[in-house]
């Protein structure tokens, strides 16, 4: 089975910085940043390689802020 691989869009105006997609990534790509949206929140970001797009961080964000991507590696 071929691993699976993706990426998040992350909507970071939207954020509010609760943590929970960082807590809750398996591949402990996610990371709060000190970057501040235009509500005063911190943000989240992409911050390496690894993402599969298993969703678990949209599941878990209370106010929408992932888009998830997953494609079969070698496409």
């Amino acid at each position: 089975m071929a691993r699976k691989t993706g990426t998040v869009q992350i909507q970071a105006d939207w954020c509010k910085g609760c943590d929970l997609c960082v807590a809750i990534c398996p591949e402990d790509v996610l990371e709060m940043t000190e970057q501040m949206n235009d509500k005063g929140w911190p943000v989240v970001t992409l911050a390496r390689d690894g993402c599969t797009g298993c969703g678990l961080c949209a599941v878990a964000c209370p106010d929408g802020v992932f888009t998830v991507y997953q494609e079969a590696a070698g496409q």
